[in-house]
């Protein structure tokens, strides 16, 4: 490029992603007050770790739901599927962690590359309607084959050894609230390289408009079944973090009310930028811990009022505090530039 000539599209775009995957100091501090927690909150290991699983569940709808615009109402599926395979390899062939973690993960994201197909049948609605069904009928045979998840009552005789055969899960939680930090930070990572790549923003264009995406040569087939695949294993892994961290595992994972749980934390923390996942976890989790003590009975009532009070405001409106974080002035005029290039 001469001196003074305007930069290309291209050039523009490649500017955009080097700005976006830089680390923010909000993002350093995050995962910092994350590990602090450690030695703040030694008391409130379990419910930490509840956080960690559920924000990664969170990343894995978002991945799918911010970036390519299928909504899911039986994601559960995956996590299901997940808890169940690291439950049963763990119970029947290795029980290393970390391993049954790498095995959840490829049965998950299997089952999600089959299941994929379906999806891209249809509208919004037909999408939501077969994603339920998926997750129903996971949730009935994992409640009818008594023989392999032990129906009703749960899975027994499932023991899990020492992560990596070093640190040993405790009976305060510490070292699995360490082990689902460590696994969520890792994905997330690798969840941010991915949406802030090429392909990340090919997502995103599809999301906006796939026929046009499609005349530009980007193909929405192929890209919606890799990133729903990715999705379901990121689910899987997260089953598979509450297995290992519990030792067991029923067929509430399948359950409806975890499809439900995981959109709310989207609802209130944002979709399309991962970290709504984790700050949604967070929100979500005190709140439920803390309106339960206060109100044992009617706690739903006030989490329902609060998505209430979210729809009328606005997403927008709430959503204005990002603005406010260091770099995202600068980033929101990099995206308008690449956008007005694009065009």
């Amino acid at each position: 490029m001469s001196a003074g000539a305007p930069p290309s599209a291209v050039e523009t775009a490649q500017a955009f992603l080097r700005q976006t995957n830089r680390w923010r100091l909000w993002e350093v501090g995050l995962w910092l007050l994350a590990v602090a927690m450690i030695f703040l909150l030694p008391s409130k290991m379990l419910i930490l770790t509840e956080i960690a699983i559920l924000a990664l569940f969170a990343i894995s709808l978002d991945l799918i739901l911010g970036y390519a615009g299928i909504v899911s109402l039986g994601h559960t599926a995956f996590f299901g599927m997940g808890a169940y395979a690291a439950g049963l390899f763990a119970r029947d062939y290795f029980s290393e962690p970390v391993t049954g973690l790498v095995v959840a993960g490829l049965v998950s994201g299997a089952f999600g590359f089959v299941t994929s197909f379906l999806v891209l049948r249809g509208s919004d609605l037909t999408r939501l309607m077969t994603t339920f069904g998926v997750a129903m009928l996971l949730a009935e045979i994992a409640n009818q084959a008594t023989w392999l998840t032990g129906g009703a009552d749960g899975l027994s005789g499932v023991t899990v050894t020492p992560i990596l055969g070093m640190f040993e899960f405790d009976l305060w939680g510490r070292n699995g609230y360490i082990y689902a930090l460590v696994v969520l930070m890792a994905l997330t990572y690798i969840a941010r390289r991915i949406v802030n790549s090429p392909f990340g923003l090919s997502l995103k264009a599809i999301k906006r408009n796939q026929r046009r995406a499609s005349m530009l040569g980007i193909s929405p087939t192929r890209r919606i079944v890799v990133i729903y695949t990715i999705s379901a294993a990121y689910a899987g892994i997260a089953g598979a973090l509450l297995t290992q961290t519990t030792s067991f595992v029923s067929p509430d994972v399948l359950a409806f009310h975890r499809s439900a749980d995981v959109l709310l934390v989207l609802v209130i923390g944002g979709v399309g930028y991962l970290y709504g996942g984790v700050f949604g976890a967070v929100i979500f989790s005190v709140l439920r811990d803390w309106l339960s003590v206060i109100t044992p009975q009617y706690w739903m009532f006030w989490i329902g009022l609060i998505l209430i009070i979210i729809v009328f405001v606005g997403r927008e409106r709430l959503g204005r505090w990002r603005t406010y974080l260091p770099g995202a002035a600068g980033r929101l005029k990099a995206k308008e530039q690449a956008a007005e290039d694009a065009s």
